[in-house]
């Protein structure tokens, strides 16, 4: 009898809890007891919102170990099944499903999981209602199972995914979109019917009410990592620490010590000229971790208040990269405010150290937020603050308005400058798939955000509006399953009075029934003046010109992806009488669902390119007759589950022949001079090999080789040559062996 009762014990304390379920991608009956069951998913891709074409349910429960969702999807044998394979963060139209989840529900934050029906993940964060930024990597579990003519999905989102406010009664409300997207033809059901292509969707999601449950986790990531430089003969090896700690649900803290941002992702590679600096996102772990919560953004593109890549960025010194000693942030909740703290510091006397705090108050219709941030650089004597309010109001299902208003203070070698930046964007949608929008924009001559956060240009005046037309309702025997046109007005002054253009833009986005897509736009631009060419040495008066682009993506059909891009364009001081051009194709070829060759080049003629000559030549500016070339090649093989093997090339040969020289007077007319301004070329290459191997979730061995260059010689020697010379490059050549491993405790 004694034995008879362990035994019978022992099966009772090894069973799974009759609350648990277990993550093997089939719907248990038992397991799934009690779950929310959802059957209504309607189209948003068109946005139809009709019924969607193949049966698709869904199961949503709250477990003690995290949210538990599960689909099944019908899809016969007669619909197309896309069986590639895919890395994470995949952005290829494959059959799919998302969770996107808002553990707070106050259309903040939310968090999208994918799941492809061969078992490829992806995850992002949503901020700003509709943006989408997948370089975030969370630690959840997911299965798929294939039948005869259905896929099931079972994922798991633990509770420590994400930081969120404290429950009522014992209970958590949450706001979800559950979807499914098929493949061949790309279309998209949901439930509800919220799209991101509308201005509000966090806020559209459906309001659900959970148990309310608590995980704590402490994960430790030690990584070592060793690189040998080829060119100069050394070698380096390096040795931190990455630390997560979530005690309950009310605070998260993550820190890193002694951090190695070795580049195992390699970016894209930039020319750029202009005086706009280029925006690059990050992908380091520790910089993308929750980053979501201090995104203080605006609409001008990229602009935000703590843009990451700043930090461990080229030193003030010039030295090269800047040297991180450690960084640490904290995300929690007390009561209804949500808080984030922010720090991080660089060694050397070059520097830096960068703080910043965030604080956001939730109400029933509306948010209000407040965002600090201070850098110090003392190599340059000086200290930046940046403080911003940001208010985002939703009175009516209708209506989204978003406004934000952030000033700054720079102290350098004693002297102090402030000045002040205010936005205000509204949408509005109407009956029949009309919409409007608004968006007007300040921001002051001495108003600096650089120092910590990412500003294309202060001085700036913005007014536009919008009108946008969705058809979504087409006949069966149109290609088209959607349109979207949209027409849009804009002025820009800076603010001493000069008007910088005006400008209007049509524009359509199309879906195709067989799930290829189109997107075209024309924009028409007034005369106006140039502000930045000249770096401060004055301004440039431009006449009207246009610009024409057209785009066409054809997913895979077959063994083949093809995307075409063709773009017409004057400029300059030619105006229209000198017309450009850009033509991209690329191919990507599938030896089989996990093995691929891509492969694309773009050639861009401007026949009237502006190019500034430099601080020693003041207002001195070259007009060139520009050719250039870039070319990308590269391969993907999903060696099984765990490991991937990646290879990337990317050249650019450039080259530019002076045609005139000009300067100009105070009011930015043109006067044509004799200065001497040479011919040039460029050559930049960039190619790197990367195998990965997934020890564990978030823990990887990764070996990179790496080697490029960038050339520039001060003549011609056509755009062929510099593009095939780009290839004997070798300024810099590398391998990097790394290891992480994620113990979680």
């Amino acid at each position: 009898m004694r034995l008879s009762f362990f035994l019978f014990a022992l099966a009772l304390a090894a069973a799974p809890s009759a609350h648990s379920v277990e993550i093997d991608g089939r719907i248990d009956p038992d397991e799934w007891a009690g779950a929310q069951h959802i059957t209504d998913f309607r189209k948003v891709q068109p946005l139809s919102l009709e019924p969607g074409s193949l049966p698709t349910e869904a199961w949503v429960k709250a477990v003690p170990e995290g949210l538990a969702i599960a689909f099944r999807n019908e899809q016969p044998q007669s619909v197309t099944w896309t069986r590639q394979r895919v890395r994470r963060d995949f952005n290829v139209q494959v059959d799919r499903v998302n969770l996107m989840v808002d553990f707070d529900g106050d259309g903040r934050t939310g968090y999208n999981f994918t799941i492809s029906s061969t078992g490829g993940i992806a995850d992002a964060v949503i901020t700003n209602e509709n943006q989408f930024n997948d370089d975030w990597d969370g630690s959840w579990l997911h299965a798929v199972r294939e039948e005869e003519d259905a896929w099931t999905v079972e994922m798991l989102i633990p509770w420590y995914i994400a930081p969120m406010r404290e429950g009522e009664d014992g209970m958590r409300r949450i706001k979800l979109q559950l979807d499914r997207v098929i493949g061949s033809t790309g279309e998209r059901m949901a439930w509800p019917g919220a799209s991101f292509e509308r201005p509000r969707y966090l806020s559209d999601f459906a309001e659900i009410e959970v148990p309310q449950y608590s995980q704590s986790l402490l994960a430790l990531t030690p990584y070592v990592s060793g690189l040998y430089d080829n060119i100069g003969g050394s070698s380096d090896f390096n040795a931190g620490l990455d630390l997560f700690w979530k005690p309950n649900g009310q605070f998260q803290l993550s820190a890193t010590v002694n951090p190695d941002f070795g580049q195992v992702e390699s970016d894209n590679l930039v020319v750029n000229f202009s005086a706009t600096e280029t925006f690059v996102s990050d992908k380091r772990p520790f910089f993308t971790e929750n980053q979501g919560f201090f995104e203080y953004t605006t609409p001008s593109d990229f602009s935000q208040l703590l843009y990451t890549r700043r930090i461990g960025g080229p030193a003030d010194d010039g030295s090269g990269a800047g040297d991180i000693n450690a960084a640490l942030k904290l995300n929690g909740s007390f009561g209804q405010i949500k808080y984030g703290l922010f720090a991080a510091d660089e060694a050397g006397e070059a520097g830096r150290a960068f703080r910043a705090l965030r604080l956001v108050r939730d109400f029933e219709s509306q948010n209000l937020g407040m965002m600090l941030v201070h850098t110090d650089r003392p190599f340059r004597d000086r200290e930046a603050t940046v403080l911003g309010v940001d208010h985002n109001w939703r009175p009516t299902p209708r209506w989204n308005v978003r406004s934000r208003v952030f000033g700054s203070e720079v102290d350098q070698f004693g002297a102090t400058a402030r000045d002040l930046g205010a936005t205000v964007w509204a949408d509005y949608e109407m009956d029949g798939g009309w919409r409007q929008q608004w968006i007007a924009m300040h921001f002051g001559n001495d108003l600096e955000i650089n120092d910590a956060g990412y500003l294309s240009r202060n001085s700036m005046n913005y007014l536009h509006w919008e009108v946008r037309r969705r058809f979504a309702e087409l006949p069966e025997t149109s290609r088209y399953a959607s349109k979207d046109w949209r027409g849009r007005i804009t002025t820009i002054h800076n603010n001493r009075g000069d008007k910088l253009n005006d400008q209007f833009r049509l524009s359509r986005q199309g879906q195709l029934r067989n799930g290829s897509s189109e997107y075209g736009q024309i924009n028409i631009n007034s005369a106006g003046i140039n502000d930045t060419l000249l770096r401060g040495n004055g301004v440039v008066r431009l006449p009207s010109n246009f610009s024409a682009f057209y785009e066409y993506e054809r997913p895979r059909k077959g063994n083949w992806t093809h995307d075409v891009e063709l773009e017409v364009f004057s400029g300059g001081l030619a105006g229209n009488s000198k017309i450009g051009s850009a033509v991209w194709y690329g191919a990507t070829y599938f030896v089989n669902d996990a093995f691929s060759i891509n492969a694309g080049a773009i050639t861009i003629r401007r026949p009237d390119w502006l190019i500034w000559q430099g601080p020693d030549q003041g207002n001195l500016v070259g007009a060139y007759d520009g050719r250039e070339v870039k070319l990308r090649a590269g391969l993907d093989w999903s060696i099984g589950s765990r490991q991937e093997l990646r290879v990337k090339l990317q050249a650019i040969g450039i080259d530019a022949r002076a045609h005139d020289a000009w300067r100009f007077d105070p009011a930015g007319h043109a006067i044509a001079v004799a200065d001497p301004v040479d011919d040039f070329s460029v050559r930049n290459f960039g190619f790197q090999i990367r195998y990965r191997y997934e020890l564990a979730p978030l823990s990887y061995l990764y070996v990179v080789y790496g080697r490029g260059g960038f050339d520039a010689l001060d003549h011609a020697d056509g755009v062929g040559n510099a593009l095939f010379d780009s290839f004997d490059l070798r300024d810099d050549e590398q391998l990097m062996v790394k290891l992480s491993y994620r113990f979680e405790i």
